[in-house]
């Protein structure tokens, strides 16, 4: 006795639809699994932060790493910065009869915008790429994997101590990037003028309000968070030995630049929205 189905010949299986994800562009489910991880590794970090033992030596010694290390590159860019500025700036406020605004309109442009997001991106390339290389040559050197023999939290120690003396240390380096800046503004005012130094910086500071200077500084912490947690994300998980330290340093200037940009943006809306401007 045959007990096997009975089934049609002539009729179809039905087949199996489309998943949502699978009608992306490719390039975009990289790009949203890529910020998932991203999210999920300054989660991570979140955690550990915030759990003994505090490693505040390894902190302190990677904060004066960095900005000592960066120190000469912020001055020498920023002065540049406030010079070109200036130059740049005065024939058009003299068509206008309005060069004694100079010294507020330069001082004004660099505490709230330029001075912040040109100095970032300045740390984006020099921090960022040095910490994703570093991480990334211990990475493929199985000097990680040695610390969790040792009963050592890498994370701990290696991670959370970069994103941290990131975190405190690009502010300090925007405060005195803003600072040589405006020095450099000061001799570019004076290259076809005489402005004293005194009646140069009152001028500046009258023309600087509270809604102008706490917003820039606030968003000089997100900076640096991005800078770090970019630079550590990429190093900690390089892959494909050399060649992957290399990627790895060069993808974190890449997203820690376009992160600076973005936070910047978002920063704008929120003062906006809040009164701030």
């Amino acid at each position: 006795m045959n007990n096997s189905p009975n089934i049609e010949p002539d009729k179809e299986v039905p087949e199996l639809k489309e998943g949502f994800f699978d009608l992306l562009p490719k390039g975009l489910i990289e790009f949203l699994n890529e910020a998932g991880e991203i999210a999920r590794f300054a989660g991570k970090f979140f955690k550990q932060v915030l759990r003994p033992p505090y490693e505040f030596k390894e902190v302190l010694k990677q904060a004066f790493e960095i900005g000592y290390r960066s120190l000469s590159l912020v001055s020498i860019t920023s002065f540049i910065i406030g010079l070109v500025l200036t130059l740049q700036s005065r024939p058009t406020l003299v068509e206008f009869g309005a060069e004694a605004w100079l010294p507020s309109m330069v001082g004004i442009s660099i505490i709230r915008e330029l001075g912040p997001v040109v100095i970032a991106l300045i740390c984006a390339g020099k921090i960022g790429s040095s910490i994703g290389a570093e991480l990334g040559s211990m990475k493929v050197t199985e000097q990680i994997d040695a610390m969790e023999v040792s009963g050592t939290n890498p994370f701990k120690y290696i991670v959370v101590t970069r994103i941290l003396s990131t975190t405190l240390t690009i502010p300090i380096l925007i405060i005195i990037g803003d600072a040589v800046a405006l020095y450099g503004s000061y001799l570019a005012v004076n290259i076809r003028g005489s402005v004293s130094f005194t009646l140069f910086f009152k001028q500046v500071f009258d023309s600087l309000e509270f809604s102008d200077v706490v917003p820039a500084f606030i968003k000089t912490f997100f900076f640096g968070f991005a800078i770090g947690l970019i630079g550590c994300y990429k190093g900690y998980n390089s892959k494909k030995g050399t060649e992957g330290v290399g990627r790895s340093a060069n993808s974190a200037v890449v997203i820690g630049s376009l992160l600076v940009f973005i936070i910047d943006l978002i920063a704008v809306q929120i003062t906006e929205f809040f009164g701030f401007l």
